[in-house]
């Protein structure tokens, strides 16, 4: 796989790895995020794939067997094509809403899966006519909480290409629903209000992390 110089895996929580990348656009780079999640059997569940040169895989790899590609959204299908040449075996999971346009990419066996792992939930989000996922991940009495574009927590961004992402709503001072996904994405507000509250009322909520931006990890049930 190219590699889009992503950093290495590193240790969120107990079987929960990420690797941050970076996508090219028109005058400027968007941030990235790829979540591993070990299920039981060390199995591993790929949440929103990015490329990774070979030193990264090897780690990936040295954690378990992948076993299913999440593609969250429709916009997140960029290199699942990669991994699914990579890893034949793979299970490629998509949101119902989001089936047509990543099988344009890639074959979609499913859009409800069973990872036969009770801590591992995946969530097609109300409210997003099913083209937007989640996860939740719980770890002794931790629950982590992924999402892809329905909350975007870009504060660091500087330079032209980040007056662009301020300009267009994917930057801020505070985590928030980018200005592009509550047009595009969101369509009963209502409906991804009450998943947020639900989302909000987990007890042992340790972190939110998103695909594009820093975790979440001060007051995540607040936020």
């Amino acid at each position: 796989m190219e590699s889009l110089a992503a950093r290495p895996l590193v240790d969120i929580d107990d079987g929960i790895l990420a690797v941050e990348g970076r996508t090219q656009m028109p005058l400027m780079e968007l941030p990235r995020r790829m979540v591993v999640v070990r299920l039981a059997g060390a199995r591993l569940a790929v949440w929103s794939a990015i490329a990774l040169d070979e030193l990264t895989m090897a780690q990936l790899e040295a954690a378990g067997r992948p076993a299913f590609l999440i593609v969250p959204n429709d916009h997140h299908r960029l290199d699942a094509k990669a991994w699914k040449a990579r890893y034949p075996q793979l299970h490629v999971v998509a949101p119902e809403g989001a089936r047509d346009k990543v099988a344009e990419a890639v074959p979609v066996d499913t859009t409800s899966p069973d990872f036969a792992d009770v801590d591992v939930q995946f969530i097609t989000v109300p409210g997003t006519r099913g083209h937007e996922a989640a996860l939740t991940v719980r770890r002794a009495g931790r629950t982590t909480l992924v999402l892809n574009d329905l909350v975007g927590n870009i504060r660091n961004a500087s330079g032209f290409g980040g007056w662009m992402l301020q300009a267009m709503g994917f930057a801020g001072e505070e985590a928030h629903i980018p200005t592009p996904v509550k047009l595009t994405l969101v369509k009963d507000k209502e409906a991804v209000r009450d998943q947020l509250l639900r989302w909000a009322d987990i007890d042992g909520l340790a972190r939110i992390l998103v695909s594009h931006g820093a975790p979440i990890e001060d007051d995540p049930r607040q936020v």
